[in-house]
């Protein structure tokens, strides 16, 4: 039996742990869920290996307290069904037969520590603010990971358009709250940039920070990665898997592009944004997390409602707030401080000086019509940044034509095809992460694409 049900959502998340007690004397759960509960953690505690079990499959928990005796059990047969269920929690023996053999084994099956009977608050404290140090560190690692991973190194989204500024602003407004906030702008416009500042603003900012590309995977690996799987639920689903919403419970989840989030997954999200409840693929157990959901698309949600292709009452669930990021083209003053920006980064990453563009450069630059954004004007940087000889950057090095701010070429204008296939061209290559990428979506080969480049000057 549960001495203590999970509390409900959270006012600050990163404040303290979710903590699991597993002891069959009443008197020690007691004890350690008064010196825990003090220190703001939330703890729920149970008698015996098996409803410890169920309680893990139900909740996210980040630390695990386990007696090495539960009557005519042994708590270490159970650690190796805790940390595959839940990977990330960290597990302490509590034992009265304290011995260099007894922490050997229990450290080989996977716990991180053991507390001896008998103990002392100060004791148990120590060992629940160790484990909260461990967490926000590696939540730390994950987020300089992603930092350094994501494609919008260098920069950041400090403004002189009034567009953007009326964003930041909204965006900081929204922050603190667990609202739904949907994301609205064109490929390249800094949407991702965006949803990771608002977790940063957030409550939420001790707690992970994850992202899932909706355009990436197939509906059946889509909903595995957002909701998790048993093992055996699939051909290839050697082990169970948590899933991301069980991985970053208590902070943020931003679901990229979700106008390419398949019909089929769509009732499962709406139902957990309403519920904040799930199952896992192959599973029939009904799991809670309290997770705050962030959405990003370019294409026109209200349009895709309406052919059926994304269920309206999902839009209105996910558009609580609707913050729209203008194109690069719309805010050419913040032209010259991206190119700096991007410049004094990929300088100081290939180890290069520079003493900025010239004047024809940068007007080129201004006068661009930017189809792929904020994300074309730092590849053109990073680019010359490779190629250049010498200390400022020109129009040679950047590979922009002048008097190209014409504006976005579209099917039915009054251009040739080759005028059309350039522009598209440009376009894809600006959006996507490499050149195979590329040729994929263009639907030809590499030595195709090198020679359209080639003929264009891209």
């Amino acid at each position: 039996m549960s001495d203590k049900q999970k509390p409900g959502p959270r006012s600050n998340p990163g404040a303290g742990l979710n903590i699991l007690i597993v002891d069959d004397e009443a008197n020690i759960r007691k004890t350690l869920a008064m010196a825990l509960e003090v220190e703001g953690h939330r703890v729920v505690s149970v008698s015996n290996g098996r409803d410890g079990l169920q309680q893990a499959s139900l909740h996210a928990f980040d630390l695990l307290f386990l007696d090495l005796r539960l009557g005519t059990e042994k708590g270490t047969d159970f650690i190796a069904d805790f940390i595959a269920g839940s990977p990330w929690i960290k597990i302490v023996i509590i034992t009265a037969y304290a011995s260099v053999e007894t922490a050997v084994e229990a450290m080989r099956l996977g716990a991180v520590d053991y507390l001896p009977k008998p103990f002392t608050p100060e004791q148990v404290r120590g060992i629940a603010a160790r484990a909260l140090e461990t967490k926000r560190a590696e939540a730390g690692v994950a987020a300089l990971g992603a930092a350094a991973d994501k494609d919008d190194a260098g920069t950041d989204l400090d403004s002189k358009s009034n567009g953007m500024q009326r964003a930041l602003t909204l965006a900081r407004q929204v922050a603190p709250t667990d609202a739904g906030v949907l994301i609205r702008g064109e490929s390249g416009t800094g949407k991702s940039v965006l949803a990771r500042l608002i977790h940063t603003w957030s409550a939420r900012a001790a707690r992970p920070f994850g992202v899932v590309s909706c355009p990436s995977l197939s509906a059946e690996l889509l909903e595995s990665e957002l909701f998790g799987h048993a093992r055996g639920a699939f051909t290839g689903a050697l082990r169970d898997h948590p899933g991301r919403i069980a991985a970053n419970d208590g902070g943020t989840l931003f679901l990229d592009e979700i106008g390419d989030l398949p019909v089929q997954v769509q009732p499962k999200l709406l139902r957990f944004l309403q519920e904040h409840e799930y199952e896992r693929v192959g599973e029939s157990a009904t799991r809670k997390a309290d997770i705050r959901i962030l959405a990003a698309s370019n294409l026109d949600l209200d349009a895709l409602a309406k052919t059926g292709r994304f269920r309206e009452d999902l839009l209105y669930r996910l558009n609580v707030v609707q913050i729209e990021l203008p194109p690069l083209r719309e805010r050419a003053e913040d032209i010259p401080l991206l190119a700096h920006r991007f410049l004094a980064f990929y300088a100081g990453k290939n180890q290069r000086q520079f003493h900025g563009f010239t004047e024809e450069a940068m007007q080129t630059m201004k006068a661009h019509a930017w189809q792929g954004n904020i994300r074309e004007l730092r590849n053109v940087i990073e680019r010359a940044s490779i190629i250049a000889r010498g200390p400022r950057i020109g129009l040679a090095e950047l590979g922009l034509k002048p008097g190209n701010g014409e504006g976005p070429v579209h099917v039915g204008a009054d251009v040739s095809l080759d005028k059309l296939e350039e522009a598209h061209i440009r376009h894809i290559l600006a959006a996507a992460k490499s050149l195979d990428e590329a040729a994929r979506i263009l639907g030809i080969d590499a030595a195709t694409l090198w020679r359209r480049r080639k003929k264009y000057g891209i």
